[in-house]
């Protein structure tokens, strides 16, 4: 095996590590989401924060949530700033910044890396460029998988649909706003306003 070889199995390993340190949905996944070099700069769209919302915040990424009594809750996370809404006692949907999960040169090389922190038996739908705020340069993976039954997550069986949005910050660390939710109870216009609600520095 080459050096180049082996440090781009050393990184997707580490990143596969490292997201799947910090599960998502209990018992149903686990976190992982054009091209060119670096991020930031001030380029994409700009950041849209819908009134009465809460926001996850990192020195360089953040990521707007819907707040209230329907909404999400903030919730302590030691991998990175999360937030849960929940429906009869189960997480129906979380919503999670995760840092410098992978050594990555490029937002190619950030999009493997959270693909490999993606669990097995998932279907990848695809992943495609996507402009966001501060970065004119992210990748978005989307992907569906089946949730376990495992206590604190949705029924067994239930299908969860999910998307990171990768890519490097403004100082060259790769990150990942995952967003997972029961696919029955998934709204396309909330998902919409959480994706224009993220900004990346």
């Amino acid at each position: 095996m080459s050096s180049t070889t082996g440090t781009r199995w050393r990184t997707v390993r580490a990143a596969a590590t490292a997201l799947a340190a910090a599960a998502l949905l209990a018992g149903c996944g686990t976190a992982g989401g054009g091209g060119g070099n670096g991020g930031g700069g001030g380029a994409g769209p700009q950041a849209v924060v819908p009134d009465g919302w809460g926001t996850l915040r990192t020195p360089t990424v953040s990521v707007a949530y819907p707040k209230g009594p329907d909404g999400y809750r903030e919730e302590a996370a030691k991998d990175g700033p999360t937030a849960v809404r929940e429906r009869s006692g189960h997480k129906e949907s979380v919503i999670s910044i995760r840092m410098n999960f992978t050594n990555a040169d490029s937002v190619e090389e950030a999009a493997i890396g959270a693909e490999a922190g993606i669990q097995l038996g998932s279907t990848l739908q695809g992943t495609r460029d996507i402009d966001l705020a501060g970065t004119g340069a992210a990748k978005r993976i989307d992907f569906e998988f089946t949730a376990t039954g495992a206590p604190g997550g949705p029924p067994k069986g239930t299908r969860v649909a999910g998307l990171i949005l990768t890519g490097l910050d403004s100082k060259g660390q790769s990150f990942a706003v995952r967003v997972d939710t029961v696919k029955a109870a998934r709204s396309g216009s909330e998902l919409a306003a959480v994706i224009k609600s993220v900004e990346v520095r």
